[in-house]
């Protein structure tokens, strides 16, 4: 049997843990540099881009055919890597918009958010919609401005561009040395010195450096004397800036640290990991249902955050995602799970690098363990092994897109009414009773309407089951309370439609933003979730 670590030895363990998630929009560099951290890592020889074409291989993150297939991340993985004594537990998420549920559900099991932005477009869209989930959990958030290698926008530009999109004080770490074909090296603020690179084969392998004083750096380099100067006088501007940014506005996601560099020629990342082990929090407590904080040091106690079904195409089975909020998980423990009466013991934790699996033996505050679903794990399932816990922590997010859907098949209606549970409860997307619908068929709901594709894709791959969609006219929708005396008031509202997901949460559909404003009016917007806990 295991020996019983102390609380001293579990909190020992959780300091060396660091569990990130990434963030981006969709081109900006997310999975190359990945891909590139596991390189730095020592968790991969030779790094691999979805898109680059010199690769000879697929990026190790992104398993599914349909990813390979259209060169984007649409599940999130769960990777991990050592370096220096910090064992990193890595959140990759899917970059594409239409997918951004899975990242939004996936940051609740993060402790801090790395941001990549691209220095030619800045602060886009998707990750302004992202950076909001961070702020509503107030977690600290690391930029990597990336595509140095590109013409793109000044630093100082960039620097502006995060202030005034997501009103977040940039506090630059490094600074680029050149940009586009010019680009030679990186000012590490912290440390105050100047590395100069040297292009690696493709960008596959860590590029050569050369560490100097900055002043030497700067006339090694072959850039012309009135750049030099330019970059020189840069450099005192940004002076002791990082040194003196408040730590408790970066703890609370209200100024971020800014490095630059280029995950393709892999100028920057060195410098970037030498400083993140510092700079990324080590896991912190959660808050239970009584809004108590748990402590590390007690009884084993998790949260599934993802369910994947069918990660290994040769067997039918259900992975599920839990992260460890305290104590020690180890190989074939009995836990509980909330709301449910019987003990599970757990005999095939995995750890995972994309779809290849590791047995793992013991787990800590921080880490992520994939698990054989057993049939009774929910999205937002608390697991423990002693004392009751229930972790509140993944809230439903209001779907933006809705389809009828029916099987083609009049005889498979069973088969796509539990495929579709099935496909709810991973999160994949939402399932409704159609309102005054006639049975056979069910409404679907996504944040982005390429999660229909997957479903589709899905129900025929895993449940040999073909759809028909059918588009419906719906506005927008919002979650609603258990009120019954709200619920009716609704139901008798102008071009408002109240149904009910598999679970019976409550929801109201809009015709217009005028029905929705109506509504607002009839029962309060504070009865009208955007996110519902």
């Amino acid at each position: 049997m295991s020996e019983i670590l102390t609380p001293t030895e579990i909190t020992k363990e959780a300091k060396i843990r660091r569990t990130f998630a990434i963030i981006s929009h969709p081109d900006a560099g997310k999975t190359t540099l990945t891909e590139k951290l596991l390189l730095y890592g020592g968790a991969i020889h030779e790094a691999g881009s979805v898109k680059q074409r010199k690769a000879a291989r697929h990026a190790a993150s992104d398993w599914m055919a349909i990813e390979q297939e259209r060169g984007i991340s649409v599940t999130s993985s769960v990777l991990r890597f050592e370096k220096d004594g910090i064992k990193y537990n890595l959140l990759d998420t899917p970059g594409h918009k239409d997918f951004s549920e899975d990242t939004l559900r996936t940051l609740v099991a993060a402790d801090c958010a790395l941001m990549v932005i691209d220095s030619a477009k800045g602060v886009e869209e998707q990750t302004e919609k992202l950076f909001e989930v961070c702020r509503m959990r107030r977690i600290p958030v690391i930029t990597f401005v990336n595509k140095y290698d590109r013409p793109g926008m000044e630093p100082l530009e960039v620097l502006s561009n995060i202030e005034t999109k997501l009103g977040i004080h940039p506090v630059p770490a490094t600074w680029p040395l050149g940009y586009g074909t010019d680009f030679q090296g990186v000012y590490d603020v912290i440390r105050r010195k100047l590395r100069l690179y040297v292009k690696a084969k493709h960008g596959t392998q860590i590029a050569d450096n050369q560490e100097f004083d900055l002043d030497d750096g700067i006339e090694n380099s072959t850039l012309t004397q009135t750049y030099k100067e330019a970059f020189a006088e840069e450099c005192e501007l940004i002076g002791d800036e990082f040194h003196e940014m408040d730590q408790q506005a970066f703890n609370t996601g209200e100024a971020t640290p800014v490095f630059f560099g280029s995950a393709l020629t892999n100028f920057g990342l060195d410098i970037f990991l030498e400083h993140f082990k510092n700079l990324a929090p080590q896991p912190q407590p959660y808050t239970d249902f009584e809004d108590t904080e748990r402590a590390l040091e007690e009884p084993f106690s998790g949260f599934v955050f993802k369910l994947q079904a069918n990660m290994n195409p040769d067997h039918r089975d259900c992975t599920a995602f839990i992260r460890v909020a305290s104590g020690v998980f180890r190989r074939g423990i009995e836990v509980n799970v909330d709301g449910k009466s019987k003990k599970i013991r757990m005999t095939t934790p995995h750890s995972l690098m994309g779809d290849e699996r590791n047995l793992l033996e013991t787990a800590y505050p921080g880490d992520i363990v994939a698990l054989f679903n057993p049939g009774e794990f929910r999205i937002g399932s608390t697991i423990y092994e002693k004392k009751t816990r229930r972790f509140d922590v993944i809230p439903l997010f209001t779907p933006e897109h809705f389809i009828k859907a029916t099987s083609k098949d009049p005889f498979k209606r069973k088969q796509l009414r539990e495929g579709l549970k099935q496909l709810s409860e991973e999160g994949v997307v939402h399932v409704f009773e159609v309102p005054n619908g006639v049975g056979n068929e069910l409404l679907l709901g996504t944040v982005g309407v390429l999660q229909f594709d997957v479903v589709k894709h899905r129900m025929l791959a895993e449940y040999n089951t073909e759809m028909i969609y059918n588009s419906v006219p719906f506005h927008t929708a919002r979650w609603l309370p258990e009120n019954e005396e709200v619920i009716e008031k609704l139901k008798a509202s102008f071009s408002t439609h109240v149904t009910y997901d598999l679970d019976e949460n409550p929801i109201a559909l809009f015709d217009s933003g005028y029905a929705l404003s109506q509504a607002m009016e009839a029962v309060g917007e504070e009865n009208l979730f955007k996110f519902k806990q």
